[in-house]
């Protein structure tokens, strides 16, 4: 075989398993996304022999209340958004307007150019902000709190309604007293935690509403959430690029060209 057959050969080989191995590599390196929180079960089946295990994470379930425009919302009417949510309650003087403050800021950095007299991009996150106190949390206070703290009522609802289910809700469906720093009350949800859930209403995510390092992160985590693809619709040139099974054929086919044709040149030689 000359030279040019030789170098030939060895470019089909090479660039290939190199490009092989670059992607491999920015795959096994790719950006961390925010974990999953509150497992439900743990499956196994069995594929080609192999058993396998799958977790079920929770889905939270929808909630219906009223905001403080006194329209009758629930959890779900924003399909396909990412969500912030935490509790709160008009009449607190210790951590609530604090909390309530920096979520207006993270609100309005959602805004297009950062600008608070552009249109918040209502596509992105949908905040809320649920009372713990509903029974002097009526609607008319709840708008009268959300106008002091300059609330975009676009993308952010002020909630209230029946006290059972808004403490339900809380403890069993986000278990935010299993991941708040301070101890809480079964009888009063008050915690600095904010809970992020993903499109599918998966929590992905508690942050400390008063600490300005955490709500970087939350900030953060939704610029990642954002950038998460639905695993079920993979995308075509990704898809295309990790199914290497062409990659492999075309090199088994010119090893074994490159077999037969050497004993081709032995017997012409010998």
């Amino acid at each position: 075989m000359n030279k040019k057959s030789l170098m030939g050969l060895f470019v089909a080989l090479v660039i290939p398993i190199c490009c092989y191995l670059v992607l491999k590599y920015a795959s096994d390196n790719a950006v961390v996304m925010p974990r999953k929180y509150l497992l439900d079960t743990v499956t196994t089946r069995i594929e080609n022999g192999k058993t396998i295990t799958d977790s079920v994470w929770h889905t939270t379930a929808n909630i219906t209340l009223q905001n403080q425009l006194g329209d009758t919302v629930s959890l779900y009417d924003k399909q396909g958004k990412i969500t912030v949510l935490d509790f709160f309650f008009t009449r607190c003087g210790s951590i609530c307007p604090k909390l309530t403050a920096n979520m207006v800021k993270l609100q309005r950095s959602f805004l297009k150019g950062g600008d608070v007299r552009n249109k918040v991009d209502t596509s992105i996150v949908q905040f809320l902000s649920f009372s713990i106190d509903p029974a002097d949390d009526s609607v008319p206070v709840l708008k009268a709190y959300a106008d002091r703290f300059g609330v975009n009522p676009d993308n952010w609802w002020l909630l209230t309604g029946n006290r059972d289910s808004i403490y339900q809700f809380a403890f069993q469906q986000l278990k935010v007293d299993k991941f708040s720093e301070e101890p809480i009350s079964p009888d009063f949800v008050h915690t600095s935690r904010f809970v992020l859930l993903d499109r599918d209403y998966k929590v992905r995510g508690y942050y400390n509403g008063l600490d300005s390092v955490s709500l970087s992160a939350l900030a953060r985590d939704i610029g990642l959430l954002m950038l998460e693809k639905d695993k079920t619709q993979k995308s075509e040139v990704f898809s295309q690029i990790l199914d290497l099974s062409w990659l492999w054929f075309i090199i088994i086919v010119l090893v074994i060209f490159f077999v037969v044709y050497m004993q081709g040149r032995r017997k012409i030689n010998g």
